[in-house]
């Protein structure tokens, strides 16, 4: 990611987890909801909302 190649190296990580658990929730756009059963399909707008709620969460 870039903030990785930044050096931002925690920064990276909290939306690296974020986004592997609202992937986990089932909550996904279009391309995951193709593969996931059972996923929600939601706009990349609700995707990105689900994961900034996930690093305020952190």
């Amino acid at each position: 990611m870039m903030f990785e190649y930044m050096g931002w190296n925690e920064v990276g990580k909290l939306i690296e987890t974020a986004m592997a658990k609202t992937i986990e929730s089932k909550k996904v756009t279009y391309d995951f909801h193709r593969q996931i059963p059972g996923a929600t399909l939601v706009k990349c707008s609700e995707f990105a909302n689900e994961i900034v709620t996930r690093i305020e969460k952190s």
